[in-house]
């Protein structure tokens, strides 16, 4: 890709039009025109602000690229650090997603250890519950709109990137797996001793134990929710022919086509 069509993808990517790129620049639209049709060429200072507007190296701006793969006919194509900016956001947002239930399931814990007095176990529980909300309030500042389309068109990447990415999800699917199942092992653990006190046993007997087993449901719960959002990210960029072949993908494209032409 020549430095024209970089300029033109990430301008539309971060859905500015050549007015608004121009004046983030402070030059003129003609000038966005034609560095777009690569009949010119911005000086030193100008392509520092292009990098740090469009968050991409100086190496991405200046040196060409491959061509996106044609495998498919149509699609919308990924750079190397959308797709990483992509992630990073994703790894920073399911952190946050995570620690919001893991917090909202230890909110429980107080009411198991202070059941005799309201007054006491209220204060604790509002106190997790409330962080664990917060956690969600959070991931709103992580996510960015440019990232949306992602979820919404079939995927080109270049070759070799792709083939990079196929080679990390492999490599995580494995790692990730392992965590997870540890993760629904602890989640099932803390969940059985209640289902055992209820159903075979009529005395208090395990009772005590009920804070320690909500400790394992929201640890449980933490590596699950988190693995399991990694994972999709990557799946969604590694194996996207995948995604976009699913019964879900095609009835929300169906959807949004009939929501377009209302």
């Amino acid at each position: 890709m020549t430095f024209g069509e970089k300029l033109l993808k990430l301008r539309k990517e971060n859905g500015l039009s050549q007015e608004a790129l121009a004046e983030k620049l402070n030059t003129s639209r003609q000038a966005i025109s034609k560095w777009e049709n690569d009949q010119g060429y911005p000086e030193t200072e100008k392509l520092l602000m292009i990098g740090n507007i469009f968050g991409v190296s100086m190496d991405y701006i200046l040196k060409d690229t491959p061509e996106p793969s044609t495998d498919n006919e149509t699609g919308y194509y990924v750079s190397k650090e959308m797709a990483e900016g992509y992630l990073v956001t994703t790894h920073k947002s399911s952190k946050y997603i995570a620690l919001g239930f893991f917090m909202i399931a230890l909110s429980f814990i107080p009411y198991f250890i202070f059941k005799q007095n309201p007054a006491i176990y209220m204060i604790p529980t509002i106190i997790f519950a409330t962080f664990g909300i917060g956690m969600f309030v959070s991931v709103s500042f992580f996510e960015e709109g440019k990232y949306k389309v992602l979820k919404k068109e079939s995927l080109l990447f270049d070759r070799k990137y792709h083939t990079e990415l196929t080679v990390r999800y492999e490599a995580l699917k494995k790692r990730y797996g392992v965590i997870n199942l540890v993760g629904v092992c602890l989640f099932v653990a803390g969940l059985l001793a209640f289902g055992i006190d209820r159903k075979y046993i009529t005395s208090e007997f395990l009772e005590p134990y009920y804070p320690v087993c909500i400790g394992l449901i929201a640890i449980g719960i933490y590596l699950i929710i988190r693995t399991t959002t990694l994972l999709e990210a990557y799946k969604l960029l590694a194996k996207n022919e995948d995604y976009t072949n699913s019964l879900g993908f095609k009835m929300r494209r169906k959807v949004r086509k009939k929501v377009d032409e209302f």
